[in-house]
């Protein structure tokens, strides 16, 4: 199902000039906030929580992720390019699985690597935090980088569908509105954070039988409907 030709591009594009620069800047950003934070707070467990929280887990992950995952086919699809990649004997749900690989492993080391070093310069780990938040930024980013993918797949528009979902859902609704946290892939990662902790340092809405369930799903389901939208795309000529 991994075609390691259709990845090398799928690398290729995502880490081009443009996006990469995004790419870093983000967890930079991060860090760059931790030090400050740190320097001046000094260590402290639930500081470091409310900032992993906050910016790394609420932001940096869902914008990577949109990233990620448009960026892995969405161009392709909307300069037609991609019939080149369809008119060869690839078979399209292995495009779609290789891609869906590609965009998490992007996601996952550009908010989970990045999420670790921050919560040890925030806090040295105390209480788990830093490890809890990367377990969350590594979960998140499989659920992200499959939903994103979709979009991309089904829309020219997926890139600002995304950004609308990642600040507005996720961040804005998802705080504030309490119906609107159980469909939150980020209350489903701090669901396993809060297991991590074992405390009531980090909590989530969400039990995490119901979140290991709904990120299953998501991420199975997102990438099913990416596949099937990708068979029903014709080339030039063909019947």
């Amino acid at each position: 199902m991994y075609n390691p030709t259709v990845a090398r591009l799928t690398y290729r594009a995502l880490l081009g000039r443009r996006r990469a620069l995004i790419l870093f800047a983000l967890p930079a950003l991060l860090i760059l906030i931790a030090a400050a934070v740190r320097a001046f707070n000094g260590a402290d467990d639930q500081v470091a929580a409310d900032v992993l929280g906050g910016f790394a887990l609420a932001t940096m992950v869902p914008l990577i992720g949109v990233i990620a995952g448009t960026g892995a086919i969405g161009p392709e699809i909307d300069d037609g390019s991609i019939v080149y990649l369809l008119s060869k004997p690839v078979k399209r749900p292995e495009i779609i699985f290789t891609k869906l690989i590609v965009a998490i492993a992007v996601t996952m080391v550009f908010s989970a690597v990045p999420t670790l070093i921050a919560g040890f310069v925030l806090n040295g780990n105390g209480q788990q935090v830093a490890v809890a938040y990367t377990v969350a930024a590594l979960v998140a980013s499989i659920a992200y980088s499959a939903l994103f993918l979709l979009l991309g797949t089904v829309s020219r528009h997926a890139v600002v569908i995304g950004l609308v979902y990642a600040l507005v859902w996720e961040t804005l609704f998802g705080s504030l509105i309490e119906g609107a946290r159980t469909l939150s892939v980020q209350q489903w990662a701090l669901a396993l954070a809060e297991k991590v902790t074992g405390d009531s340092l980090i909590s989530s809405d969400v039990s995490l039988p119901t979140a290991v369930t709904l990120l299953a799903a998501v991420t199975v389901g997102a990438t099913w409907f990416a596949g099937r939208k990708l068979r029903t795309l014709t080339l030039a000529g063909e019947e």
